[in-house]
């Protein structure tokens, strides 16, 4: 297995009425020349979690930090006017704290973070990832 030092959080930046599952983000991605889809895991927004690239493999999820990393997108990140917005439904965030829980237990050491943290010019996945997971951070973290 790869050393894991962050979890990254996304959005896949569509507003409420638009569909982004792992099979359209896969055809996005391969559509710009990418082998297929950059994250690991897809949370859509009934809380079904869709899985990505297998852990194994490096994503393409944020550049220069993909080999040490794994991306999560959550499906939405935009409002009804194309607007960077916090849509992650109940279900969704639901999800989201488990499926990170059980990462951080599988990799204590990584970091949670937003995209936003890592790449500034970036508004994903729309809400404060390190703040809302603070306590699932490592000691140092």
């Amino acid at each position: 297995m790869r050393s894991i030092k962050l979890i990254v959080v996304h959005c896949s930046a569509v507003r409420p009425g638009q569909r982004s599952s792992a099979e359209d983000i896969d055809s996005w991605h391969r559509s710009q020349g990418w082998k297929g889809i950059g994250y690991h895991y897809v949370v859509r927004r009934d809380g079904t979690v869709e899985l990505g690239r297998p852990l194994e493999e490096v994503g393409a999820h944020c550049y220069h930090h993909n080999r040490y990393s794994i991306g999560i997108c959550y499906e939405g990140g935009l409002d009804e006017a194309g607007k960077a917005a916090d849509t992650r439904t109940p279900e969704q965030k639901r999800v989201l704290r488990e499926l990170l829980e059980e990462l951080h237990q599988r990799f204590p050491e990584a970091v949670i973070v937003g995209h936003r943290d890592l790449t500034h010019d970036r508004k994903c996945p729309c809400f404060d990832a390190v703040r809302e997971y603070q306590e699932l951070q490592p000691p140092d973290g």
